[in-house]
C-alpha cells in the first residue's frame, strides 16, 4: 500500500441504491477488483435495485461478476413523501447488523439519493470512513439538501469539476481531502459511441429507425413540488405524441410522485402508442449507444445534463431538477411549460441537432485517480473531521499531482509553411509543443492535424493537464459559428470549404473553435499580452502576410460575412504593386515578407543587395531578412524598400484610427520592431489631431496564433463555472 499505515489489504464496501448510482460506481469497483493484492470489495445492493416494478436491477451487478454480499429491502412502497422518509428509516434499521458484520475499512457513498442518506449517516455513527463521489455539484431540488448533508458527512470527496471542488471547499471541507478525478462513467462514455450501436437501437426501438431519428425521454418527480412535475410530465408526453417521432419512454425513479407519473403514462396510452416503446430499465452499456445516436434527449435526468454531452446530444432540460449544473452548449432549458407549445417548440428547435462534445464532468481518466487516492488514506489519522476555516481556504496542495493538474487547451496554429500543435495552460504558458511540415493536400493536411491532436491530448494525460476544448487559428476567411475554413489564402491550398469542427470534435470528444489567425492574434493580446484590460484596440500581424483583429468594447468583431479586420488589405495607393488578393496598393504588397522577399530578389539579381559584412550563398533562397540585413548595414535601396513599406503600414493604421477610434495599436509578428518608429512618424504627420496620441506597441508574446486559439478555449469553457 502506499500510505494507509498498514500492510493488510483496504477493505472497501461499495453500496449501491440503483440504477442511476450503478452506472457511476461500476467502472470503480471494476477498479478495485483489478487490484486484489491492494483492496479487498464488498458490495451491498439495497433500494430500488430489488423491486420488481424498478427492473430488478440488481441482476445487473451480478451480469458483471460482482458478488454480491447483502441485499437489504429497504424501500417501503407508497411512493409520497411519508415513504421516502420511512424507507431511510427502515435502511437505517437494517445498515448496523451489516457493517457491523463486514467492518469495512472505508464506504464509497455515491449522489443524492435518499438511500445514500442512509448509508452516510449510518456509516458515520459507526465510525466507518465514507468516500463520498459527486459532492459539491448544485442541481437545484431536495437533491442539493440530501448531498451537502452527505458531504458533511462524509470524510473524503472525490468531485467532478473544478467548481464542486470549489464549493467543498467553500463549505469548510479539508482540501487535502478533496479529489477533482472527474465523473467515473466518463471513463467509458468516452470510449463507447463507436462500438456496434444499431443492434442496440433496434433491439429497443424497431427495425426501421435510424440514428439520429428518435428521442429518449426520461423524466422524475420533483418532490419538492410534486403536482407541478406531474403536470410537465403531462405536458411532455403531449409534446412527444404531437412531435411524431418514435420515442423511448424510460419510467420514472422511486421518488414520491413516481406512481402519479406512471399512471399519466397509462393515461396517454404510451405502452401501447405505435411510437413509443416504454421501459423500467436499460443496461448502461446500451443506454450510452441509445442517447449517443439519438436526435435529442429529454426530460430532467442528470444524465441529459451530465453524461449526454460527452457525445454532443441535443437535451431538453425540463423544470427546476437540474436548473443548477454546470451544462455544455447542448443543453436546452424549460423552466416552467405552461403549455405544452414550449416544449414542443423546443424539440423542433434540439432535434436532430449535432453540437460539439463537452468534457466538462470527465477526460475518461477518473478511475486511476479514485484508485490512487484510495491507497493514499492514512487509516492511521484521526477518524474524527476536521472543518476549515475561513470558508475557502487558499489552494494550496503538497501533492504533486493536484500542483501540475492544470485546466488546459489545445492550441492548433496552421501555418503557409508549419502546422503546430501545443498544450496552453490557463496561465498561457506553453506546456508542450509539437511542429509540423504542413502537408500540401487536404487529406494530409486533416490526417496529421487529427494524428498531432490525438497525440497531444494522450501525452497531456501525463502532463495532469486537463484538456477543456481545441482551438484552430488558420488563415483565410473562417466562420467561427460553424467551425468552418470558408476561403483560405493562397498559402494554404485545398482549403475552402473545410468543416474543422466536427473530425476533430469527433476524434477527442472536445468542443472546438475555430478562428481567423489575425482575430487569434487579437484574443491572445486580449488575454495574454498588450490588449490586456483594454477595451477597443487592433492588432496588425506583419509576417508572410498582413493580417489583424479588432477588439471593441471587450469583443471581438467579425463582420456580417466574417470579413472585418482584413486590414493587410487596406489599399494605401491607387497603383502600387499587385497584391495576392489580386488588387494593387494593399498595404500587404507593401509590407509582407512576401513583398519584402520579392523587393530582396530584384536587388539580388540586379547585383545592388549585398553590402560589406553580408554574404547570400549561390544556392541560399533570399528572403526578406537579407533586405532588412541590407538596410541596417547602411544599403540605401534596401533602406528606401523598408521605409516605404513601413509608411505604407503606417497609412493603413492611419486609416484605421480615422475609421474605428482605438485607444490601442499593437504591432505583432516578425516585421514588428523594423515597422514600428515609421509607423508612428506617420502617424504624428498624416493623422488627424484627435488620434495622433494613440499608443503603437509591439507586441510581447512569443506565439500569438497558438495562444489566440488556446484563449478561445479557455475564455469560452470558463464561463460556464459559476
Amino acid at each position: 500500500m502506499e500510505k494507509n499505515g498498514n500492510n493488510r489489504k483496504l477493505r472497501v464496501c461499495v453500496a449501491t441504491c440503483n440504477r442511476a448510482d450503478y452506472s457511476k460506481l461500476a467502472p470503480i469497483m471494476f477498479g478495485i477488483k483489478a487490484e486484489p493484492q491492494f483492496f479487498e470489495l464488498d458490495v451491498v445492493v439495497l433500494g430500488s435495485h430489488l423491486i420488481d416494478d424498478y427492473g430488478n436491477t440488481y441482476r445487473m451487478i451480478e451480469q458483471d461478476d460482482f458478488d454480491i454480499h447483502t441485499r437489504l429491502h429497504t424501500i417501503v412502497r407508497g411512493e409520497d413523501e411519508a415513504a421516502m422518509v420511512e424507507s431511510v428509516g427502515l435502511a437505517l434499521v437494517k445498515l448496523p447488523d451489516v457493517l457491523n458484520r463486514l467492518k469495512p475499512d472505508i464506504m464509497i457513498v455515491h449522489g443524492d439519493r435518499f438511500d445514500a442518506l442512509a448509508l452516510a449517516t449510518s456509516a458515520a455513527l459507526m465510525n466507518i470512513r465514507i468516500l463520498h463521489i459527486e459532492g459539491g455539484e448544485v442541481s437545484g431540488t431536495i437533491d442539493d439538501s440530501i448531498r451537502h448533508a452527505i458531504t458533511k458527512l462524509a470524510h473524503y470527496h472525490v468531485c467532478c469539476t473544478r467548481s464542486a471542488e470549489q464549493h467543498l471547499i467553500s463549505m469548510c471541507e479539508d482540501h487535502d481531502r478533496i479529489l477533482l478525478a472527474g465523473c467515473p462513467s466518463y471513463d467509458k462514455l468516452l470510449s463507447a459511441k463507436n462500438k456496434d450501436y444499431m443492434s442496440v437501437i433496434r433491439m429497443w426501438l424497431g427495425e426501421d429507425v435510424k440514428p439520429k431519428d428518435y428521442i429518449v425521454a426520461l423524466q422524475h418527480p420533483v418532490t419538492t413540488d410534486i403536482k407541478h412535475s406531474i403536470k410537465m410530465f403531462e405536458l411532455t408526453l403531449d409534446a412527444l405524441i404531437s412531435f411524431n417521432k418514435r420515442t423511448l419512454v424510460l419510467f420514472p425513479n422511486i421518488d414520491a410522485g413516481s406512481k402519479e407519473m406512471v399512471r399519466v403514462m397509462r393515461k396517454k396510452g404510451v405502452e401501447h402508442h405505435p411510437n413509443f416503446r416504454a421501459v423500467k430499465h436499460v443496461p448502461f452499456d446500451q443506454f450510452i449507444q441509445l442517447v449517443a445516436h439519438a436526435g435529442c434527449m429529454i426530460g430532467n435526468s442528470s444524465c441529459g445534463v451530465r453524461e449526454v454531452g460527452a457525445f454532443g446530444t441535443p437535451v431538453i432540460n425540463l423544470g427546476t431538477r437540474q436548473i443548477g449544473r454546470e451544462t455544455g452548449e447542448n443543453v436546452l432549458h424549460v423552466r416552467d411549460a405552461d403549455t405544452q407549445d414550449k416544449i414542443l417548440q423546443a424539440l423542433h428547435l434540439q432535434f436532430g441537432k449535432q453540437y460539439p462534445c463537452s468534457k466538462i464532468y470527465g477526460d475518461g481518466n477518473a478511475v486511476p485517480r479514485i484508485l490512487k487516492f484510495l491507497k493514499s488514506i492514512d487509516l492511521q489519522e484521526p477518524l474524527q473531521k476536521k472543518f476549515c476555516f475561513p470558508a475557502v481556504k487558499e489552494n494550496i496542495s503538497q501533492d504533486i499531482d493536484h500542483i501540475l493538474e492544470t485546466q488546459s487547451a489545445l492550441a492548433v496554429d496552421l501555418g503557409g509553411t508549419n502546422l503546430r500543435v501545443a498544450i496552453v495552460s490557463m496561465k498561457g504558458e506553453i506546456v508542450k509543443k509539437y511542429t509540423q511540415l504542413n502537408p500540401k493536400t487536404y487529406e494530409d493536411r486533416i490526417e496529421l492535424i487529427l494524428k498531432m491532436c490525438v497525440e497531444a491530448a494522450s501525452e497531456a494525460v501525463n502532463l495532469n493537464c486537463r484538456i477543456l476544448g481545441v482551438g484552430i487559428s488558420t488563415g483565410g476567411r473562417v466562420n467561427p459559428r460553424e467551425g468552418i475554413v470558408l476561403h483560405s489564402t493562397k498559402l494554404i491550398q485545398e482549403w475552402n470549404s473545410v468543416d474543422l469542427r466536427s473530425p476533430i470534435s469527433d476524434a477527442l470528444h472536445l468542443p472546438v473553435w475555430v478562428d481567423n489567425d489575425g482575430n487569434c492574434a487579437a484574443l491572445a493580446e486580449r488575454k495574454f499580452g498588450q490588449g490586456k484590460g483594454v477595451e477597443n484596440f487592433v492588432t496588425l500581424i506583419t509576417g508572410t502576410g498582413i493580417g489583424g483583429g479588432i477588439i471593441h468594447q471587450n469583443e471581438l468583431i467579425h463582420g456580417s460575412s466574417f470579413c472585418a479586420a482584413e486590414l493587410g488589405h487596406i489599399m494605401v495607393a491607387l497603383d502600387g504593386p499587385e497584391c495576392l488578393c489580386g488588387s494593387h496598393g494593399c498595404i500587404e504588397a507593401y509590407a509582407s515578407g512576401i513583398a519584402l522577399q520579392r523587393e530582396a530578389k530584384k536587388l539580388h539579381d540586379a547585383d545592388l543587395l549585398l553590402v560589406g559584412g553580408m554574404s547570400v550563398k549561390k544556392e541560399e533562397t533570399v528572403t526578406a531578412a537579407h533586405l532588412i540585413q541590407a538596410a541596417k548595414l547602411g544599403n540605401p535601396k534596401a533602406d528606401h524598400i523598408v521605409r516605404t513599406a513601413g509608411t505604407a503600414l503606417g497609412l493603413g493604421v492611419v486609416n484605421i484610427l480615422h475609421t474605428i477610434n482605438p485607444s490601442l495599436v499593437i504591432l505583432s509578428g516578425i516585421l514588428a520592431s523594423h515597422y514600428v518608429n515609421t509607423v508612428k512618424d506617420v502617424i504624428r504627420q498624416r493623422a488627424l489631431f484627435s488620434v495622433q496620441t494613440v499608443d503603437v506597441v509591439v507586441s510581447d508574446l512569443t506565439d500569438p496564433a497558438l495562444l489566440g486559439a488556446a484563449s478561445m478555449v479557455l475564455d469560452y469553457t470558463t464561463r460556464r463555472i459559476y
